[in-house]
């Protein structure tokens, strides 16, 4: 009977010709050609950047039959995780969106020209204002979530919901570092 580690290591090995994707290929050309370098980030970082690529793809599709954009669905999404009255300071969207206090001004400018939100002033500061979500906004950024959602889970489809759980704990770990207070 194997060793757990062994057994581990069988159940995530590429099976010669079965599991085996174009990384494994770049790894494998690399070891030849740079026997002196450890490459082994490679094994994950790549795919994390190839499964990137193709998530934004996936996400601008579900977006985009929503006639949104990326950077609207992400301002929209911030406002209706906000709960209600689904409003945030211009500051807070900034930390959600990860965009200067320029760009999030230019792009909330663009939401409220659309009437996906609208901007109204904070009540216990009459110089600082809110953006808040209107029903127009709400209804475009749910359906879109929706969209994204079933889209999501078929591109997780080849893996078990456990092995989705450690997948997520993994990155989590990996992604910590780069959060805002990480």
């Amino acid at each position: 009977m194997p060793e757990p580690e062994e057994a581990q290591e069988d159940a995530v090995a590429p099976r010669e010709g079965v599991d085996r994707d174009e990384v494994d290929g770049i790894v494998a050309a690399w070891r030849r050609e740079a026997p002196q370098l450890d490459v082994d980030p490679l094994e994950v970082l790549s795919r994390v950047a190839r499964l990137a690529r193709h998530l934004d793809r996936l996400r601008r599709d579900a977006f985009s039959a929503h006639a949104l954009e990326t950077w609207e669905f992400d301002v929209l999404a911030a406002l209706r995780r906000a709960g209600a009255p689904h409003e945030l300071s211009p500051g807070q969207l900034l930390v959600q969106t990860l965009v200067t206090s320029g760009t999030m001004t230019n792009r909330v400018d663009r939401l409220v020209t659309r009437g996906l939100v609208q901007r109204r002033p904070a009540p216990d500061d009459g110089r600082s204002v809110l953006v808040r979500l209107t029903d127009a906004g709400a209804q475009a950024v749910d359906a879109a979530l929706a969209d994204l959602v079933r889209a999501e889970h078929r591109m997780l489809g080849v893996l078990a919901p456990d092995e989705r759980q450690v997948l997520a704990a993994l990155l989590r770990r990996v992604a910590a570092p780069f959060e805002v207070g990480g």
